[in-house]
């Protein structure tokens, strides 16, 4: 199914091969990026001499009718690698200037599974089109559209070069020794270089200790319902197991959200809340027949979202705010997780400890509460080492959370070991355009 996105936006793509379609009369190139967000040498840029991918995951071909393709081999992108960016530039103009700008993903089938056209396009002369990158096991596509330029302008024939020069720099790319020869004896200033429009921070950042991808439970496309006041919502093919609800409703007065079991006997209550204008994430289980059924009780729009677990948030070491119920993931080792709650209700935590549990479909039981207060306060909680669900099944008010005295996970050097910053290297070739 088409997901058109707009910048910013991000979507699930199946793990296969898949047929990027880049238009219209552009240079296109593709970097493989660690985890570091840098290439490892020359072999990870694949461009118009270098049409191959030393693993043979990604395959650049020439242009046709104005559009080039890149075959990107998901399954068979190697570990190391955790982001390809899809880069675009122009020897002639600037990007305002080409119409139709945009990148495709078709699947298998020939079905386009994800897109973005890009419509803000200005000065730039290079640009991070989109990306692929690994999330909880799988990949997603990012529309991206950080466009890089040069801060003077009228340099022609110079203008494309800086462009690359200062998107290959931020990704490891060492070009001090390449870019002097481009530029022409007259002494012309160095331009500067400048981003613009830079894109949203990623909404998952990988932590830093973690011994691998997030693979707990199925991933799957988010599903939205939207309607108002009370009503039954009713998701079919749904993997079964746990999964996340998002709730968002528009309005004063009791908001209230059951599950319903395949005789429509009402179960627990998942939210049950007197907050104006609630915002939360809850845990729902789909019973095996794929088909999840919610009694909500509402007055006013209301928006749902039904989410796997890999869309929770990461707890890290930087402050991360909330409002409402929520539920966040923690995969690296022992650590503490330090809450301040400014709420007037009740604030109640219980941990789900996934390490080890080997059902998908199933949470192991929680215990008892880590914490259960009423009013604002701090709370500390000592966490085990993860993979762990930490989740705030009562927080009717702001809080932030963060993770203080966090220790590698014990995992780590069953992976690899510490991971080492990759020194920069050169890329003449891609860069020098006239020798083509």
């Amino acid at each position: 199914m088409l997901r058109r996105l707009i910048k910013g936006d991000n979507a699930f793509v199946p793990t296969t091969a898949l047929r990027v379609a880049v238009r219209n009369d552009m240079d296109v190139a593709a970097l493989l990026l660690t985890e570091q967000g840098r290439v490892r040498g020359d072999t990870d840029i694949v461009f118009h001499s270098a049409p191959v991918h030393s693993s043979g995951a990604v395959r650049l071909s020439d242009a046709e009718d104005g559009i080039v393709w890149l075959d990107i081999d998901l399954a068979g992108v190697e570990q190391a690698v955790t982001r390809v960016l899809i880069v675009a530039s122009t020897e002639d103009g600037v990007l305002r200037d080409v119409p139709g700008l945009s990148v495709e993903v078709f699947g298998p089938d020939g079905t386009t599974v994800a897109g973005y056209e890009v419509t803000d396009a200005g000065g730039e002369t290079a640009m991070v089109l989109a990306e692929l990158y690994r999330r909880a096991g799988g990949w997603k596509f990012r529309a991206v559209g950080q466009g890089y330029l040069v801060g003077l302008v009228g340099l022609v024939g110079l203008v494309g070069l800086v462009g690359l020069v200062g998107l290959a720099v931020d990704h490891g790319v060492d070009v001090a020794e390449e870019a002097p020869a481009a530029l022409p004896q007259a002494p012309v200033p160095i331009p500067t270089l400048a981003k613009i429009q830079s894109p949203p921070p990623l909404p998952d950042p990988p932590v830093a200790d973690s011994p691998s991808s997030w693979t707990f439970g199925t991933v799957f496309a988010p599903r939205t319902i939207t309607g108002r006041d009370n009503d039954v919502i009713t998701a079919v093919d749904l993997p079964p197991g746990p999964v996340m609800v998002e709730l968002a409703v528009k309005g004063e007065g009791h908001t209230a959200l059951q599950p319903l079991d395949e005789s429509n006997e009402e179960g627990d209550a998942l939210v049950n809340s007197l907050e104006e204008d609630f915002r939360g994430r809850v845990l729902a289980s789909v019973p095996g027949s794929g088909r999840l059924r919610l009694r909500l009780k509402a007055r006013g729009s209301w928006k749902v979202r039904i989410l796997p677990l890999a869309e929770a948030r990461r707890l890290t070491d930087d402050r991360l705010k909330g409002r409402g119920p929520d539920i966040l993931l923690h995969t690296g080792g022992t650590a503490d997780v330090a809450f301040r709650y400014q709420g007037d209700s009740n604030f109640a935590v219980v941990i789900h400890r996934l390490a080890g549990h080997e059902d998908a479909t199933t949470l192991p039981d929680p215990g008892g509460a880590v914490v259960n207060e009423i009013g604002g306060r701090r709370e500390t909680v000592p966490l085990p080492e993860g993979p762990l669900l930490v989740h705030l099944i009562m927080a009717d008010g702001p809080w932030h959370a963060r993770l203080r005295n966090a220790q590698p996970h014990s995992g780590w050097q069953d992976v690899g070991g510490v991971a080492k910053l990759p020194e920069p290297r050169r890329a003449r070739s891609w860069l020098r355009r006239d020798a083509r």
